[in-house]
């Protein structure tokens, strides 16, 4: 029997990734595809196959940057009047059992039924997060 989603009600704020993290994945995916067009032009010039195997592993850099910058600005903690959602953790205010938030590593939310989500240091106020929670769990 397929479990039933909680309702938690009108959006009060959204958090997303953090553009300091986007950015540098940004970078990397820029740089990574000039090195694969430069080292394509030097296989092209030299007709050497280690040219041909180092552009190849740019372009999979690039490829994985790309997929990886698409999933991370697909990550936003949600705080609903009734509730929480990050990806796929959906709960309600009085579901949440325990906090632990630490700056280093990000916050840890666990629900009575003791599953738990991790989310981590790449979203946006974090401190912001762990406020709201704290005080809606007292």
């Amino acid at each position: 029997m397929p479990q039933t989603q909680p309702t938690l009600g009108k959006l009060v704020k959204a958090y997303p990734t953090s553009p300091a993290y986007l950015q540098r994945a940004a970078i990397i995916a820029f740089l990574s595809f000039v090195f694969f067009l430069a080292t394509l032009v030097i296989f092209y010039i030299q007709q050497s196959f280690v040219y041909f195997i180092l552009s190849t592993a740019f372009l999979v850099v690039y490829i994985f940057t790309l997929i990886g910058w698409m999933m991370q600005k697909r990550n936003v903690v949600s705080i609903h009047e009734n509730g929480i959602a990050y990806r796929k953790f959906i709960s309600t205010w009085d579901q949440i059992k325990a906090i632990t938030a630490d700056p280093k590593s990000g916050i840890t939310i666990v629900r009575s039924g003791g599953d738990s989500i991790m989310i981590g240091r790449s979203i946006t106020g974090l401190s912001e997060i762990a406020a709201t929670i704290k005080e809606r769990l007292t």
